[in-house]
């Protein structure tokens, strides 16, 4: 297995802490080799924000992400960066709470759910978008297992958000799942 995920979206969307638990739970709690970079921009909220995370059973010979497996787009800028930067055969998941012109790709899977909406009305807090969105990518794909996942979330995140990150962690892998089934059904 190897993989390269995108996770993109503006700074104080929580991508880069996103990115920081993906490599975590697929490393520490899945075993698998991982490379995990982060790129911002000079805002502190508002720029452009990507992290990028490499999974694989062997060694990693290159630590950047070439041509992603998955990306994850949370606003209409990342959208427009790296929406149609995923390799054939890839998923390109969409917050469609904050993108509403779709990328063009080629031979790859658009999957749009309202992660931030999701997070706001299911969750109760915006802040947790990003670990709505983790959920969304492992209902999704399969990348990491859901208690890789949960592990690491609960050693990430900040003490006394654990119940909030976990509900959260659970509505996107809930959503994740029925995307996918919706997906398959002819």
């Amino acid at each position: 297995m190897y993989k390269e995920i995108r996770l993109s979206g503006t700074g104080g969307q929580g991508l880069i802490l996103a990115g920081l638990i993906l490599a975590e739970a697929a490393g520490v709690y899945d075993g698998y080799e991982v490379i995990q970079t982060q790129s911002y921009g000079p805002e502190a909220r508002g720029g452009a924000s990507r992290a990028e995370v490499i999974i694989s059973d062997e060694a990693i010979d290159y630590p950047k992400v070439t041509s992603p497996d998955i990306v994850l787009v949370m606003s209409q800028q990342a959208c427009d960066i790296y929406g149609g930067l995923v390799k054939p055969g890839g998923f390109v998941i969409i917050d469609d709470t904050n993108v509403s012109s779709l990328p063009c790709v080629r031979d790859a899977s658009i999957l749009t759910l309202p992660i931030t909406e999701l997070a706001r009305q299911d969750v109760g807090r915006q802040v947790v978008a990003n670990v709505v969105a983790l959920g969304a990518l492992v209902g999704i794909t399969g990348i990491v297992t859901p208690e890789a996942m949960e592990q690491a979330i609960l050693a990430r995140v900040p003490k006394g958000t654990e119940e909030l990150n976990m509900k959260a962690f659970n509505v996107g892998l809930e959503k994740g799942r029925e995307v996918v089934a919706q997906y398959e059904t002819p």
